[in-house]
């Protein structure tokens, strides 16, 4: 063979060789990256829509010009299509949807009770309350066998006591009406009226012409004695208390109404109470007072009910379920969660088609449980999305289509606004602990804790470099205070320290 043809062979067996080489070495690797890149950038997964450019969900204000890792957060940017921004609505991805939990609900016509049922207590009525007091100065003779927690009927006998000072005042009465003066007698008799005798007492000399120093204190009314603040042998001054006793024939039914179903709870209006120490029965009664006050850690106000007790069965302390407000009435309701409150108004984002939501403002009345009455713009069977509204708000602040539906006037100020934001963000500096999990020539990945400037909470993420060689002295595993900023390109570390305190997170 010629060496002219004993190079070509050689040549030629390089070249197969070197083939064969690569093609081994794509089918075992796999496509390249860059290669990668272009075929997203070319074409979307499902059809030829262009691409204008990529975004993180969670961060849809910076745009990117190739797909690859979100620089905020630990997941792909996502491509955005042309013509999603010109359309009335939000357009997201259905896999995006799902990753992110995007969950929708039926807006429908359902009976919401105008009347609500809350739990309550019963109390002793304390309206119904009677103190008995000394009329004046003496000592106490006998008690009744009784205690405080004893139930006395009206009338009972609670106390006998001795009074000095009536003595005199009766003799001089029998004295005068024995001399038959009338005017004289008259003014005697009521003297002692002045001295505090009842006027039984009175009677009772005058039926009998004999002193009565003793006198005895019965209850005015039945019930609980609350207080018993006598004993035998005490001495007693004139105004001292000497027994409480409550009424038990009707008691308070007390009970905490969330101050947003207030209205059902009007003066007057009856109620209906069961108690679990007796099913089956229903008792009425009627609010008689709803408290001007409301709690301000529970953000509920103050029910008070007035219930018959003919039977004595009702104890203070007991627990009970009251009812109370008009009977049920249709409304059209969403989940509370579906609907976002920016102060100015309440939106809801309804869903057009599968991947495309339309935000649309609602004027909102009573809540009910996990239910949220709808009073105007939106009609029954529409879907509204009721979870995940986070990402599908951003991409519509983003797009300005809030501020087109609020109006021409409104959207150069929120741009402005959001141009100042955006300058003032940029500008700040925050400050993080963490500790370095991965180091590149332009990148560190820090594994931080909380950042409150930015009310971000512990995680992982990757920060691009602002000088080259910021970290060179650093490895992975040490422990560090830093500080960063937000750029066009992302968020960037500007200094890096190892943490004294050794900033385990």
């Amino acid at each position: 063979m010629s060496p002219q043809k004993k190079l070509f062979t050689v040549v030629l067996l390089v070249a197969i060789g070197a083939g064969l080489g690569y093609g081994v070495a794509r089918w075992t690797t796999g496509p390249s990256p860059a290669a990668d890149g272009q075929g997203a950038s070319s074409q979307s997964p499902a059809d030829d829509r262009k691409v204008l450019y990529w975004y993180d969900p969670m961060v849809p204000q910076h745009k990117f010009d190739k797909p690859g890792k979100s620089p905020f957060m630990d997941m792909q940017l996502v491509p955005k299509y042309a013509g999603e921004a010109d359309a009335s609505g939000v357009a997201v991805d259905p896999r995006v949807a799902q990753m992110l939990g995007v969950r929708t609900a039926t807006a429908e016509k359902q009976r919401i009770g105008a009347s609500v049922q809350v739990p309550a207590t019963v109390q002793l009525n304390e309206r119904d309350v009677a103190i008995l007091q000394a009329r004046t100065a003496g000592f106490v003779q006998r008690v009744a066998r009784v205690a405080p927690g004893d139930v006395v009927a009206a009338g009972a006998f609670i106390a006998e006591l001795l009074v000095p000072e009536w003595t005199g005042a009766q003799q001089e009465f029998l004295a005068l009406r024995r001399t038959g003066d009338a005017a004289l007698t008259a003014a005697a008799r009521q003297r002692l009226v002045l001295l505090g005798m009842p006027t039984a007492l009175v009677q009772q000399v005058e039926r009998t012409g004999e002193v009565q120093a003793l006198t005895t204190v019965h209850a005015p009314t039945g019930g609980l004695v609350q207080e018993l603040m006598v004993r035998p042998g005490m001495t007693v001054s004139q105004g001292m208390s000497l027994a409480r006793i409550t009424g038990l024939s009707t008691v308070w039914l007390e009970a905490a109404l969330p101050e947003v179903q207030a209205a059902t709870a009007r003066v007057g209006e009856p109620v209906e109470v069961t108690l679990a120490a007796f099913p089956g029965e229903t008792l009425k009664g009627k609010v008689t007072s709803v408290l001007p006050e409301a709690s301000s850690e529970t953000r509920t106000l103050r029910v008070r009910a007035d219930l018959p007790n003919p039977r004595g069965q009702l104890r203070a302390g007991m627990f009970a379920q009251m009812r109370l407000g008009g009977p049920a009435e249709e409304a059209l309701v969403v989940p509370a969660e579906s609907v976002i409150r920016t102060g100015e108004r309440a939106i809801v984002y309804v869903v057009d088609q599968p991947g495309r939501f339309t935000p649309v403002p609602v004027r909102i009345g009573r809540e009910w449980g996990d239910k949220l009455e709808v009073l105007a713009g939106l009609q029954a069977g529409q879907q509204v999305v009721a979870s995940g509204q986070f990402l599908i708000d951003s991409e519509a602040s983003m797009q300005g289509l809030l501020q087109r539906q609020a109006g021409p006037s409104a959207a150069p100020a929120s741009a402005a606004a959001s141009a100042a934001s955006q300058g003032a963000s940029s500008a700040t500096v925050h400050q993080g602990e963490g500790r370095i999990v991965g180091l590149t020539p332009q990148e560190v990945t820090l594994d931080h804790g909380p950042v409150p400037s930015l009310k971000w909470p512990a995680m992982q993420m990757g920060f691009k470099l602002a000088q080259p060689g910021l970290v060179d002295s650093f490895k992975v595993g040490d422990k560090v205070q830093f500080t960063f900023r937000e750029s066009a390109e992302g968020y960037e570390v500007t200094r890096v320290q190892r943490d004294p305190k050794g900033g385990a997170r």
